[in-house]
């Protein structure tokens, strides 16, 4: 018998489709709580994203829920404490998208630090006949801090070494590297870098990491990306910070309050924004699916998950 799948808001289309050849799917943003009570027992499967909230009082009132799927290496939104309390089992999507999260760090570094979208405005408003487009920031060669060395930080590593850059990093554990320096502090790293790159994972350690003394730390000519979630930046901090200058520049894929983005931080040169869409790319969703597929596929037929999420402490 195949199993019941209740789908969150936040998962493709094209993955719910699929699923639905095989499986009963439903939809939670169209049950109402009524509907929601009638079909409870039946749920063995909770569709989620990297995105989505997937709260205590969901998981609780499904009485047969085993599993939640996540489609998205982060599972922030999960409570996975409520659900392990339940011997109920977690999945996410790693390793998949992390050559795309880490090109678009590199590409949100090159586009503030050489400025290109201030270079086009500078042109669509037809500013060039007028004067040259001011000198930006050179990359090659110069520091890059890395918060959270994980599989994305070093991914970033890798190919930041292509451009000769100077790498630290922070992490909850020392890092040995011949080619990384470690840094015991997040406020070291900032002070020694020209760019710091947000890689750390989310959660309760690590909201706002990147805080008003960090960002005062990397300073005026010091540039922000960060790849990560938005919990993970004291946002608040870094509009102040954009606003009144004690920092140069930033690149954003990911918010606190998705999908509203502080409008301080739109229609600035020296700040580039991108709706979360790190692992976007048609070739890495189209393998994350695959693999949410094939762990409900293992679910359903008694077999071991391909990538279980670890326990909590």
């Amino acid at each position: 018998m195949s199993a019941a799948i209740l789908r969150v808001e936040k998962v493709p289309d094209n993955l719910a489709e699929q699923l639905a050849q095989n499986y009963t799917l439903y939809e939670y943003n169209k049950l109402s709580a009524e509907d929601l009570g009638a079909i409870a027992g039946e749920i063995q499967v909770i569709l989620a994203s990297g995105e989505s909230k997937v709260e205590a009082a969901l998981i609780n009132q499904l009485p047969a829920l085993k599993l939640i799927a996540v489609f998205g290496v982060g599972y922030d939104g999960v409570d996975i404490h409520a659900a392990f309390r339940r011997n109920i089992q977690v999945t996410n999507t790693p390793d998949i998208l992390t050559d795309d999260v880490a090109d678009l760090g590199i590409a949100l570094m090159l586009n503030v630090s050489r400025r290109i979208i201030g270079a086009q405005r500078f042109i669509e408003r037809g500013d060039w006949p007028f004067g040259a487009y001011p000198p930006s920031t050179k990359v090659s060669g110069s520091r890059l801090g890395i918060v959270g060395y994980g599989r994305i930080g070093r991914a970033v590593a890798h190919r930041a070494k292509g451009f000769a850059m100077r790498i630290g990093c922070f992490d909850r554990y020392p890092v040995e590297s011949e080619d990384v320096v470690f840094y015991p502090t997040l406020v070291e790293l900032a002070q020694n870098s020209d760019v710091l790159m947000v890689c750390a994972s989310a959660g309760k350690e690590s909201a706002k990491l990147i805080n008003r003394e960090v960002l005062a730390a990397l300073g005026s000519n010091g540039i922000l990306i960060n790849i990560a979630r938005g919990s993970v930046v004291d946002e608040d901090a870094l509009v102040d910070a954009i606003i009144d200058g004690t920092l140069g520049g930033a690149g954003i894929d990911v918010f606190a309050n998705e999908p509203h983005v502080p409008r301080e931080l739109l229609n600035r040169d020296n700040v580039v924004v991108t709706p979360h869409t790190g692992s976007a790319t048609l070739a890495t969703r189209a393998a994350m699916a695959k693999l949410v597929m094939d762990n409900i596929a293992a679910f359903n037929a008694g077999q071991p998950l391909l990538t279980p999420v670890p326990q909590p402490k």
